[in-house]
């Protein structure tokens, strides 16, 4: 089982240091670091309290593609609601759904910024929203604790784990995603399905339509070539009209 735990554009050091703590207390080493204000830093490692080899090895990257292009599965934390519904899982729910596609591949969660958390662009890149659940009139929970109960979650579906079988074929990658999600946005300007300058939530709502979908490697092929196929119409109808 591969569970990458990321953070998106941590401001406090600590905080990332803490997360490393609270990672390898319940068994978790893989550790990915979205553009962090600070890193590495003196706060970090005090607050790691012997978890400094999980900094040490941590992915620094620029981008929240970077840090999940090999993962097959990804759940987003987010405390807000949204204008275009993501499906939504609680802890336990959640980490019995990261553990089944683990076995397709690696997966992760991602956790976003202290004080506006992860946004609409970051969850375009997850299939489900990790919620979890607080006191209503004190909702807020710092970083560290917001992974701790994940990382406990995963503990304790460890533990029990659910019989899934493995895949014949494996799951597409977030990266093999984003190729295919990038393919189609391009050739629906083509044929003008897309305003590019009106583009309102047409992608976002495929995005989500694709998800729900769960293409396998093999299906994004055919997807992509069906795609080509519409390039080619499209140039030989643009080399026709010239």
């Amino acid at each position: 089982m591969e569970i990458r735990i990321v953070l998106v554009g941590t401001t406090h050091p600590g905080n990332i240091g803490a997360v490393a703590r609270a990672m390898k207390n319940m068994g978790l080493a893989d550790l990915a670091l979205v553009g962090p204000r600070y890193f590495p830093h003196e706060d970090a490692t005090a607050r790691a309290s012997g978890a400094e080899d999980l900094l040490d090895r941590a992915m620094v990257v620029a981008t929240l593609e970077e840090a999940i292009a090999d993962c097959v599965f990804v759940a987003g934390a987010s405390a807000r609601s949204r204008a275009i519904d993501w499906p939504s899982l609680a802890p336990r729910e959640c980490a019995a759904r990261l553990l089944a596609e683990s076995t397709g591949g690696k997966v992760a969660v991602v956790f976003g910024p202290e004080k506006s958390g992860l946004t609409n662009d970051h969850l375009d890149r997850c299939q489900v929203l990790l919620t979890i659940p607080t006191n209503p009139d004190f909702s807020s929970l710092n970083l560290a604790m917001a992974v701790q109960v994940m990382a406990y979650e995963l503990l304790v579906a460890r533990l029990d784990p659910p019989a899934v079988e493995e895949p014949e074929i494996p799951p597409a990658t977030a990266e093999e995603m984003e190729h295919f999600y990038a393919h189609l946005e391009n050739v629906l300007t083509d044929t003008g399905f897309l305003d590019p300058d009106n583009p309102r939530t047409l992608m976002r709502r495929l995005r989500r339509l694709f998800i729900k979908a769960a293409p396998d490697q093999n299906e994004v092929n055919i997807l992509r070539g069906v795609l080509t196929s519409v390039d080619r119409l499209v140039a030989k109808s643009r080399r026709d009209a010239d």
